[in-house]
């Protein structure tokens, strides 16, 4: 069982945006500088993500750390040490509505938690918990890409295939960012 730590205050931090935009990059650096001034660090992801590694955590342009990968956010609970300090989380819109509940647990015990995260689904909708932990977040940082059809600043993800399912995992093969004026998301009825 975890103990609350007296005299330090954990916070929630947000880091959303389009595929592409960096998330896992930045996630990935601020987790290495809180290590090098000797913070306590535990990372996780969804298991469903094995893109690149079954338990890192790897951005597109292949920085990766070491994680634990699961399916139930419940876990994290469990697994956190009591001398972590900093908790990662990274493809947070892949796991269920509990995120809300075991980020702001967390941090109500004194932990700093960063979460990054898709904020929009392929159709241009809210997606998973992202909303919501937005809202119940310190600090929100919204990460932009580059519209793969003009150079603009993207915040849509385009998905390339015509899977309907709102999850499907992939990279370039089957994501791009497209800027608002290229975003084309599926008609009405087409969607999953």
């Amino acid at each position: 069982m975890m103990q609350i730590v007296h005299g330090r205050t954990g916070w929630i931090e947000v880091i959303c945006g389009p595929m592409f935009s960096g998330k896992s990059e930045e996630l990935i650096k601020r987790t290495r500088r809180a290590q090098i001034a000797r913070r306590r660090v535990q990372i996780f992801k969804h298991g469903i993500d094995a893109r690149y590694d079954a338990t890192d955590i790897v951005s597109h342009s292949q920085q990766k750390m070491p994680g634990i990968a699961l399916t139930r956010v419940e876990d994290i609970i469990d697994l956190v040490d009591d001398r972590t300090e900093l908790v990662a989380i990274d493809e947070g819109q892949f796991f269920d509505g509990h995120l809300v509940e075991v980020a702001n647990k967390l941090a109500n015990l004194g932990k700093r938690v960063i979460i990054a995260g898709l904020d929009l689904d392929y159709r241009g909708l809210p997606f998973g918990p992202m909303p919501q932990l937005i809202c119940s977040s310190e600090y929100v940082t919204k990460q932009l890409a580059i519209c793969m059809t003009c150079g603009d600043p993207a915040n849509f993800t385009q998905r390339l295939t015509g899977a309907k399912d709102q999850i499907v995992v992939g990279a370039s093969e089957t994501y791009e960012a497209r800027c608002r004026r290229h975003f084309e998301p599926p008609a009405a009825g087409e969607e999953g």
